[in-house]
């Protein structure tokens, strides 16, 4: 998969890509047309028509360097070699040099760095070294500690840019799991809300088909209307793992305004919910918002599944962080998993991904969910 990502890094052309090409080959032969023309020591000969070409050579290949850095780096290397082979200005390669550098940030584990890469640029080093004491008639001292020294910092550089790269790819498909399961985490909640609404449902229908055919209708609407909520919001969450995008932007997770309308369903489903809040109500973070409603939607479905009667609902607006209490009757006789099920792991996930705690307890024939998840940074 890295090198796929490298590859559609460097590998496409893209149009904004083709120009910066084009822009880069532009400065490359721009700097190497000065420099050969305004270059230092003592040249046998000065910029002319064949030097314009040479240095066109040394420089415009860089216009496809994202087909095969390689092959740039050795056409640019050659070019450069020969015009200090004809006397021209000893002037550093600097088409070579960016190719040298792209050549190291664009290699991926398609297009490993090998033994014959390393034989290429020391021979394309050294065929620089045999072309300057040919063209200028001594041995170059300075230059090449200079020349050496250039092309280190440039393959350095290159090899860094590639680390960097390969980090920011890792960090975005860490990001891309921990999207799918935040998305797996609302899937599960969702339809197991919803399972349990339209349970209770169907069996006050049942036993109220012939005692009250008007309730039984209504329990019945009810199973109808979620069962639709539930299609739509599924198929909301599964157009957001496939690979090309719905038409339009996928709708957010429900937040907190959307609590009064989980709290009728359940009410409407036999289990009244009593809500109260706490502290000035203030607007929350997209990600806050949407964990604080799936935390307590998982809550009062696990209320209404194992519990035996109505629940409670305490929202508390703190100086720094938002307090959820959910708290339900149980039987004396129920028996409580100690590590809880996935929708109690799925809660702990959400809070502790936010810098948050939950604790969930049975004490008094009660089950208490109790969360504190802190606003963070940027919060309105």
């Amino acid at each position: 998969m890295q090198a796929t990502i490298s590859r559609r890094t460097f590998g496409a052309r893209s149009a904004s890509q083709k120009l910066l090409d084009a822009a880069l080959a532009a400065v490359a032969f721009a700097a190497t047309l000065a420099l050969l023309a305004h270059g230092g020591g003592s040249p046998s000969r000065h910029l002319d028509a064949l030097g314009v070409v040479l240095a066109a050579g040394a420089s415009l290949p860089l216009l496809w360097w994202r087909r095969s850095a390689l092959s740039v780096f050795v056409i640019t290397g050659a070019a450069s070699a020969l015009t200090m082979a004809l006397g021209y200005p000893g002037a550093p390669p600097v088409g070579a040099t960016i190719a040298l550098y792209l050549l190291a940030a664009g290699r991926d584990d398609a297009h490993p760095w090998t033994g014959r890469t390393t034989g290429i640029i020391v021979t394309l080093f050294a065929i620089h070294f045999g072309a300057y004491a040919i063209g200028h008639g001594s041995v170059p001292g300075v230059e090449l500690a200079i020349g050496a020294l250039v092309w280190a910092v440039a393959w350095f550089a290159g090899d860094r840019a590639r680390l960097r790269r390969r980090q920011i790819d890792e960090l975005r498909r860490l990001a891309v799991a921990e999207e799918r399961a935040r998305i797996a985490r609302d899937l599960h909640d969702s339809a197991a809300h919803a399972i349990n609404v339209i349970a209770v449902q169907a069996g006050a229908a049942r036993l109220l088909q012939e005692r009250d055919p008007t309730a039984s209708r209504r329990a019945l609407n009810t199973i109808e209307d979620v069962a639709a909520e539930t299609v739509g919001e599924i198929d909301r969450i599964v157009h957001s793992l496939r690979d090309q995008p719905a038409e339009g932007e996928v709708e957010p997770a429900p937040g907190l305004s959307a609590l009064d309308t989980m709290v009728a369903r359940h009410v409407a489903a036999g289990v009244p919910v009593q809500v109260t809040r706490e502290g000035e109500p203030r607007a929350l973070r997209p990600a806050v918002d949407q964990a604080a409603y799936r935390i307590v939607q998982e809550a009062l479905t696990n209320a209404a599944r194992h519990g035996s009667g109505g629940a409670t609902v305490h929202i508390g607006f703190g100086a720094q962080r938002l307090t959820l209490t959910v708290v339900n009757p149980v039987a004396a006789d129920t028996t409580t998993r100690v590590n809880g099920g996935h929708g109690l792991v799925g809660m702990h996930e959400r809070a502790a991904l936010l810098g948050g705690e939950l604790s969930a307890q049975r004490a008094d024939r009660a089950y208490r969910v109790e969360v504190a998840i802190p606003y963070g940074s940027g919060n309105p």
